[in-house]
């Protein structure tokens, strides 16, 4: 036996050496990708209802167009944020949704009234509205780099990123309109031409005059009609004789028979 081994029975013996830890690898570029697509292979069919395949969707887009721009952030908690997302937060939520059983996962309230499908979804929105807020952060850095980059052509040049402007000031020479030659031997036109009957020509004479017409003689006045009196006047009452003299307008009465 051994010296060393008959003191590591007793413990006073060398302690072995603990193994290094190794740390993971940083995923690439590719490794992120794959990772979209198995996500989205995840949610194909069937498999979830359509308001969560919607949701995912919207999360893998934005972080598809996050990943090339991941050298801007990189080192940030954005940066661990969008990596996260795309290798443990989504698919991780995805899961814990498919190992329940469908009818109980979108039926049976398990969070304060909430379904498993409400709790998905709501994980997703949230996913979604980070992600926006990252992209957006990224985005404004690149339009802040061309602002700046415009505001220094324009102190370069000293115009502005207008296109620049065409001097119209009468520098450039006009050329002049080619003068039009006439042919004599052209004919003349149609409403110049002789007048022509058959196969000879007849000598062109003035134009009769027209005849003018009678004047029209002037309408007669209206006829003037007499104002009419309103209202009009009433016949005089007819006189009666009367035997008690002419001056009275009664009628004549008739006088009693006598009986004798």
């Amino acid at each position: 036996m051994a010296f060393g081994n008959f003191l590591s029975k007793f413990g006073g013996g060398p302690e072995a050496a603990e193994p290094e830890e190794t740390m993971p690898a940083a995923p690439t570029r590719d490794d992120l990708y794959a990772s979209l697509d198995r996500v989205a292979a995840m949610v194909s069919g069937d498999a979830v209802p359509s308001c969560v395949t919607a949701r995912v969707e919207r999360v893998l887009g934005v972080v598809h167009d996050t990943i090339p721009r991941l050298d801007q952030i990189r080192g940030s908690s954005d940066a661990y944020s969008v990596v996260a997302t795309a290798t443990d937060y989504l698919p991780e939520a995805l899961n814990g949704y498919l190992r329940l059983p469908r009818r109980f996962a979108d039926s049976r309230p398990v969070d304060a009234g909430r379904t498993s499908l409400m709790v998905l979804v709501d994980q997703l929105d949230l996913l979604a509205v980070t992600m926006d807020q990252v992209f957006d952060a990224v985005c404004r850095d690149d339009a802040t780099a061309l602002v700046a980059h415009g505001r220094f052509l324009a102190e370069k040049f000293g115009h502005g990123s207008s296109g620049g402007s065409l001097d119209t000031r009468g520098e450039l020479a006009v050329p002049q309109m080619p003068e039009m030659a006439v042919d004599s031997s052209a004919p003349s036109p149609q409403n110049e031409r002789e007048p022509y009957v058959g196969e000879h020509a007849v000598e062109a004479g003035p134009r009769p005059v027209a005849e003018e017409a009678p004047p029209r003689q002037a309408p007669a006045p209206p006829r003037q009609m007499a104002p009419r009196r309103w209202p009009p006047e009433q016949p005089a009452p007819r006189a009666y004789p009367s035997s008690r003299g002419s001056d009275t307008d009664e009628p004549p009465r008739l006088a009693p028979p006598s009986w004798s």
